[in-house]
């Protein structure tokens, strides 16, 4: 992969992901390097990660591809990438996941609901952030991100339901009626350029209308002394990015209200603090 000389972010850059929560920018990825990352999503490793009836009907998300195709490695760690991210979370930074976020050709399908990324992965401190690679285009018709400035300054907002976790904001008052209608935007990168946006920035993407596949690479990042309390462990989170984990966790983030899915995990694979002979004890207790 070619690497660009366009990397890291001025002040003004990092002031204005500190007041408005993302950044966009174009030309970070070379047109060779789209090209091989669009062959790597047809590989059948990935393929395999989708239904065909799922890839017709809404947004697929194909989650762990850096362990599956060294050509999302490669990006995950490009310096065009890390140096315009160590800014923003530090010089030690982990991934947290990845994914091909994927929305299918066919015409009004592909709504993703708003929401906040932490909501769904709550960390120790919200040192988070996510990166989208275009690999088309992103426009108003083939539903591109929308975000709210400043939405990150709003805290953790609810995403439950019923006391279930939805992974839809159910404060739709901050997209739908917000007190200044032009911090909601579109985020529109060309095709290699990217998105960077905080993991508690309200987003959302509504329906691709263009009748073509509207695909972006995310990468999930975090500072490595961000511990990672709820949701998923994949192959690849933890992955160093940069620098080492010094195996200090730092606890900022005040209280949380986790992602409850119920069922043996009710809180994803990471909430494993509690031991065989314990857990089957308490479930006992909750069942006698």
């Amino acid at each position: 992969m070619s690497i660009r000389t366009n990397l890291g972010l001025t002040e003004n850059e990092v002031r204005r992901y500190e007041e408005e929560g993302f950044l966009v920018f174009d030309d970070v990825i070379g047109e060779q390097e789209v090209e091989e990352l669009r062959q790597a999503c047809e590989h059948p490793n990935i393929v395999q990660l989708r239904s065909q009836k799922d890839y017709e009907t809404k947004t697929v998300h194909s989650l762990g591809i850096t362990a599956l195709h060294p050509s999302f490695l490669r990006l995950a760690l490009h310096p065009a990438i890390v140096e315009k991210i160590k800014p923003l979370l530090g010089e030690n930074i982990e991934l947290e996941h990845s994914k091909l976020a994927t929305k299918p050709p066919a015409k009004g399908v592909g709504v993703f609901p708003w929401h906040q990324d932490f909501a769904f992965y709550p960390h120790t401190n919200s040192d988070l952030l996510s990166v989208m690679v275009m690999l088309d285009d992103a426009t108003p018709e083939n539903g591109c991100m929308q975000m709210v400035k400043g939405s990150h300054k709003l805290g953790l907002l609810d995403h439950a339901k019923n006391g279930y976790f939805t992974g839809e904001c159910q404060e739709s008052r901050y997209w739908q009626n917000p007190a200044h209608p032009e911090d909601v935007v579109y985020v529109t990168p060309k095709c290699g350029g990217i998105s960077i946006h905080h993991a508690l920035t309200l987003h959302g993407s509504a329906a691709n209308l263009s009748g073509k596949p509207r695909r972006g690479i995310v990468f999930s990042y975090r500072a490595s002394d961000s511990y990672q309390m709820a949701d998923t462990l994949f192959d690849d989170t933890g992955l160093t990015v940069s620098g080492t984990n010094k195996g200090v966790v730092r606890c900022n983030i005040g209280v949380v209200t986790l992602p409850y899915r119920g069922g043996d995990t009710p809180y994803g694979s990471t909430w494993n603090q509690v031991g065989p002979f314990a857990k089957e004890y308490n479930q006992r207790g909750r069942n006698s």
